[in-house]
């Protein structure tokens, strides 16, 4: 799979995964490949650089520069508040959050707000069984 950074002639950016660049061609040229905001389909890649994983950063060097629209800045930093004032008022629990969340739900721990991680099965499950879950969205420069 590869993910290529798109922009649409009416200048906005986005991006998309394809299983490969004869792929991304294949769909462009066909005209499946649209822009989620105006939905032209005079779309090409943008100049993007690469995400190099493992190193070290040399003293002072941040992580890499994401560059976005007013819009998507707005709801970047929306999610960052949300999860600042999440993490502020609840108890992490890990790996032990199916667990722990569930016994909540059964009145067999006392009942307070609780933050952890669950496998997409294990939220299935809590789910299932009326347990309230919500998945917290990973903000791009944490998911490497």
């Amino acid at each position: 799979m590869i993910k290529y950074a798109l922009g649409c002639a009416e200048g906005h950016a986005f991006e998309s995964w394809f299983p490969d660049s004869a792929a991304y061609e294949k769909q462009r040229k066909r005209g499946l490949v649209a822009c989620p905001e105006c939905n032209s389909t005079e779309v090409d890649k943008a100049i993007m650089a690469p995400a190099v994983v493992g190193g070290e950063r040399a003293a002072g060097e941040s992580g890499p520069e994401i560059v976005v629209d007013g819009r998507r800045r707005q709801a970047r930093e929306f999610f960052t508040r949300m999860r600042r004032e999440i993490e502020a008022n609840t108890d992490d629990v890990g790996s032990k959050f199916p667990q722990v969340a569930r016994a909540i739900h059964l009145g067999e721990e006392p009942e307070r707000a609780i933050r952890g991680r669950a496998t997409l099965e294990e939220a299935r499950s809590l789910a299932e069984d009326g347990v309230g879950v919500f998945p917290l969205p990973m903000l791009e420069d944490e998911l490497n």
